[in-house]
Parts: C-alpha cells; structure tokens; sequence
C-alpha cells in the first residue's frame, strides 16, 4: 500500500489542487458547544522518514472555518486511475504542526489549573494512533501544569500530591501497575461507598516544579513500551498522572483533582499482522477500553447537559457505562452521572498527516468529532425570587448582598460575572475561598450561604418537577427553613426584625446561640473551630444541684457583677458540638457551663433540619 502512495504522489497532489471541498458540518440548530469539555485535534509535523520516503501530507486545515480539517485519501478505482475521496471533520479548536505545546496549553487547558485548584476536577486525555503525537503532548504540557502550580501565581496555600499508574488489560484485575514504587502491581477496587481506590498505589507529596517533573521522568522510563509497525516505542498502556490538591485550610472540603491521561496508541488492522496471539489480545483490550471511554465522556456530558434543562422527569437519563473498563472506573467520578462534583474535560486527538496513516487519522478525527456535545440555546427564562438558575448576575448580586449575613459577603468578590446556574456550579472550596476575601466572613458563614443557595435550588427543582409552588420564598422573612414558619422555631434567630439593629451582646435570651472563646488553659477538651453554645438561663438562676461539663457545681451566687444596665453578665450555656455530618451540629443541652458576656464573640443562627435531625450554622 506504501507504494501505491508513493509512485502516486504526484496525481494524488493534483487531485487536491482540484479538490471540491464541502462545507465544514455546521452545529446543529441554535445549539452551541459544551463549556465543560473542549474538544480538540493536533496535527504533527512529517517525520524526516515520511518526507525522505516521498509521503505527501493528508491533513489540511480549512481556511476561514475554525476547527474544520479536510482529510484527503487516494484509493483505487476500479477501473482508471486512482481517485481521490475527501473527508471533513470539525472539533472544537485544532492545531496545525507550526502550533506549539505552549500554545495548546494556554488555549484550552490553562484555565483547568484554577478550577482543580478551587476544589474542582480537571481531565485532559490524549487520544490517538501509535506514533501521533500523544505522549510528546502530554509531557509538555505536564511540565507547563508544573510551572502552574509552583510558580505562585494562584492564589492561597495548598498541599500537592501525585501519583502515576499505568493500566493495561480491560479488567479491574489486569497487570495494572504503580509507577513511582518500582512498578509494584495495584489493583482496581471499590469500596463500600462506592469509592474506587487504588490499592498499592503510592502517593507521593511534593514542593517545586523540579520534584513533579523528577517523579514524571521516573514513571516514563518504568512505562510499558513495545515496538510496533508504527512506532518503535509504541506506549502499550493508559498513563494516568494523578495530581492532588488540597486545601489545609478547609481540611472538610473536597481536593481538587488533575489528571493528565496518556492513551495508549490505538492500532489499525493492518499494523497488527505480524502480532502474535498476546499481543492481539492486547491490541483488542486498547481498543475495547477506549471505546468505553468514548461513550462515557459522551454520557456524561449529555447528562450534565440536561441538568437545569426544561425537559420533563420522565426523559432518559444517558447511560454512562464507567464500570465496563478498568480506566473509566479509575475516574468513577468524572464519569458518574449522579456525581455532585463538576468536571471539565479536554480531549486531545493527535493525527499524523502522513499519506500512508490516512486512514487511522480519519478514525481519530471521526473519534474527536463524536466526542463534541451540543447544548440546545438556553430558553429566555422568567425571574423567580426562590430559583436561583433563574437568576442574572445583577439579581444573584443583590440577593448576596440582602442574605449573606453580617458582614455581609461581597458580591463582586464572590460573583464577579457569574449567573445564578454558574455560581450552582462552583466547587464548594471555589466558593468558600471566594467568600473569605471579604473582611470578616467566617469558613462558616461561608458555608452556611452555600447550604441556603442550594437549599434554594433544590426546593425550586422539586416544586418545578412537581408542578407545585415552592415552599421557600427568597424574599420572605417569615420562613426560616423552607416548610417551618417562624412559629415552628426552628431557628435560634431572634423572633423581633428590629433586634438585628442592637448589639447581640445587649440582648442575650434563652435560647440564642453564641460562639465564645475560653480563656487560656481551660480545663475543659473543646473541639477546634467555631465553638458554638446555646444560652439557657443567667447562672443565677442555675439553682444548688447543678453541675457543669467539668463536674463542677455551679454557684448560683456567683452570677458575677451585672452590667451598667442591671442585666447578668454570666450564663448558663449548652454545649453545641460537631456532628457526624460534614457541616452539622448537635446541641448537648445535658453538658452546661457558665459563659461570661466577654467570652462571647458573636451571635450564631442554627436552623434544625429534620431530615437529618441535625442543626446547622445560617445566615
């Protein structure tokens, strides 16, 4: 076939001269590309073999349509001279072999290394033909995630940690192996939580660029490598570099996650004749699994697709088949479909424009191009005051403003230009971190916004999907928890509007929520954190049989001196402890102390969930 290319080089250049190109495939009705995962395709230089062999090149670029490349083959007629068959496919961005790793990278995967840094999931998979490209790709833009994220251009300390595995076979039990420990086995398992763990893997924390690009260097040289008709050093295996980001600061809250997966190099049917009956089993196990893959990135992103969509209950979820491959059940939650944690995706597909791998380059451009997911255009939605999707920028501004608590949270730090469904959409980390830049918010009160927001959202899907007016009204002052009214008491705010004007400190009651320092040394093991405590009664009122959480007797007659205004200044307080739950607390009214005003350090709002039978810190 070689020749055949090659002794009809010259008619194959004029027939491309001549070409009739048809228009690129345009995107379908008014929809628009998905935000969350980019396609795109580079295109490699011709080897000094390929030219010195006379190969022409089969891949060009359209002029004046972004992302479109005419694949352009010569085949045999049946009778005459060979014939020209022109093909068009079109992805999000493409890359010509004059384009640079540092241009790919500042174009479609920077932005990826602030969102895992926030807490979020970032994937980049490189897919494509032995001897494309793909791992060169790769490398370089490993080393540019290294600058990323030692430079000290993002914002906020974090702990990094990597870890590098190479999968091979189809299975959870295959001959996966661990990189970075001397290519010690590992295996795919899942936990009783639905977790998929690595067990064997080694974890490695690192501080500089120089260390992540040592560890790097390693797990390439312990590779699996085999020579092919393509490629002497063909990569026979799915790399997956692992980058772990998390936040000491908010040590509750999800880390963000970066991968940088290197596909093993797919194989025509013509490279593996010469293969022997392992190494075809081995070739079916590549191509198997990135089929797999294929119908997972497209699930997934057509389920996100349908989140906030005006579709009705009944539609079909996709069916996003991640347990079929070892690799996908590897990134169980990129692909997760019920998974809570948003993902951005970019797909690399690397071509080789060479004549004679024609027909492996289309199979990866017609692989990238089904890849691509269209989102049908956002209807104009109407305002509602208790739908946060439903909200513009301006409006998600305001309500930030109006209902983030004292201080009241900043709405350009928080939301500079995002709209009510993006802010939805923001890793809670993000978010937090987002919140702190104004002066006094608490980690908190932070969290305590998000949990109204989303509490928000959920009630207005459910009276959406019921066809029922939701029960939560944003503007509204007189609910607290959504379905409780304020004669529910279900929350410790003050009953009395007017008392948010007064210093907390001038209206201590039963029943109110405080959270206070102890002095030093206090002979009491109180968890870290905010320490909240709820008043029951001034400690004169405490009576002779009470005892604290230190087993000591309260004296009712040391109450201590009264304020300028006659009021106590000590209290007895109940304890206010962590829960089980992320985020919940429980209140121990049975483990007292006596609290003076000047260890109170501000008021604290708890709302009881009775779905959780747990409070929880508002705003």
């Amino acid at each position: 076939m070689e020749e055949f290319f090659i002794s009809n080089a010259e008619r194959y250049r004029s027939l491309v001269k001549k070409a009739t190109l048809e228009p690129p495939r345009q995107t379908p009705g008014d929809a628009a590309a998905s935000r969350d995962i980019i396609v795109s395709a580079r295109i490699r230089p011709l080897s000094a073999e390929e030219s010195a062999a006379g190969f022409p090149e089969a891949l060009f670029p359209r002029r004046g349509a972004a992302g479109a490349l005419d694949a352009h083959e010569l085949r045999r007629a049946v009778r005459g001279p060979p014939v020209l068959r022109t093909s068009t496919y079109r992805v999000d961005r493409l890359y010509d072999s004059e384009s640079t790793t540092e241009t790919i990278y500042e174009d479609v995967f920077q932005h990826l290394v602030p969102w895992a840094w926030g807490g979020g999931i970032s994937t980049l998979f490189a897919y494509g033909q032995t001897g494309s490209g793909k791992t060169f790709t790769v490398s370089g833009l490993e080393k540019l995630v290294a600058q990323s994220l030692m430079d000290g251009s993002l914002e906020g300390e974090r702990r990094i940690y990597i870890t590098i595995i190479e999968l091979v076979g189809n299975s959870s039990f295959g001959m996966h192996k661990d990189l970075l420990n001397s290519r010690k086995p590992i295996s795919v398992l899942e936990d009783s939580f639905g977790v998929t763990q690595l067990a064997g893997a080694v974890e490695h924390q690192v501080h500089s660029t120089s260390e992540i690009l040592n560890l790097i260097d390693t797990a390439t040289e312990f590779r699996r490598t085999e020579a092919t008709e393509k490629n002497d050093t063909s990569s026979r295996s799915h790399a997956i570099c692992r980058i772990r980001i998390a936040i000491p600061s908010m040590p509750s809250a999800d880390d963000g996650i970066l991968y940088l997966i290197d596909l093993a190099g797919s194989e025509a049917a013509r490279d593996r004749v010469a293969h022997s009956a392992d190494r075809i089993r081995e070739s079916r196990d590549i191509n198997t699994s990135l089929s797999v893959l294929k119908d997972c990135i497209r699930g997934k992103t057509e389920a996100d697709a349908l989140i906030g969509a005006s579709s009705s209950s009944s539609t079909k979820k996709p069916h996003v088949p991640f347990r079929q491959s070892a690799l996908t059940k590897v990134l169980k939650h990129v692909f997760d479909p019920v998974g809570t944690r948003a993902c951005k995706t970019v797909v690399m597909a690397c071509v080789n424009p060479c004549l004679a791998d024609i027909a492996a380059s289309r199979n990866t451009m017609r692989f990238a191009e089904m890849l691509r997911v269209f989102v049908p255009a956002a209807r104009e939605v109407v305002y509602e005051p208790d739908a946060p999707m439903t909200w513009t920028n301006e409006q998600l501004r305001a309500w930030i403003e109006r209902h983030s608590g004292s201080p009241p949270v900043s709405s350009a730090a928080l939301a500079p230009h995002e709209t009510g469904t993006q802010i939805l959409r923001l890793p809670p980390p993000e978010f937090e971190l987002r919140c702190l830049k104004t002066p006094g918010v608490t980690c908190e009160q932070a969290i305590a916004l998000r949990s109204k927001l989303w509490h928000m959202h959920v009630d207005s899907q459910h009276a959406r999907a019921t066809g029922a007016k939701a029960s939560r009204q944003a503007e509204s002052t007189g609910e607290l928890l959504g379905f409780l009214s304020i004669m529910d008491r279900s929350s410790s705010a003050d009953p009395k509007p007017e008392a948010k004007g007064v210093p907390f400190k001038e209206r201590v009651r039963p029943g109110m929520v405080v959270s206070w320092t102890p002095p030093p040394c206090y002979p009491l093991d109180l968890p870290g954190g905010v320490k909240p405590a709820m008043v029951l009664c001034p400690a004169a009122a405490a009576g002779d049989h009470t005892l604290d959480a230190r087993g000591q007797q309260v004296d009712p007659h040391d109450g201590g001196p009264e304020t300028e205004d006659g009021k106590p200044s000590r209290f007895l307080c109940a304890l206010v402890n962590p829960g089980v739950l992320h985020g919940a607390y429980e209140v121990q009214i049975w483990r007292q102390l006596v609290i003076g005003v000047d260890m109170m350090d501000a008021e604290v709002t708890l709302e009881y969930d009775p779905a959780t039978r747990y409070y929880y810190i508002a705003v």
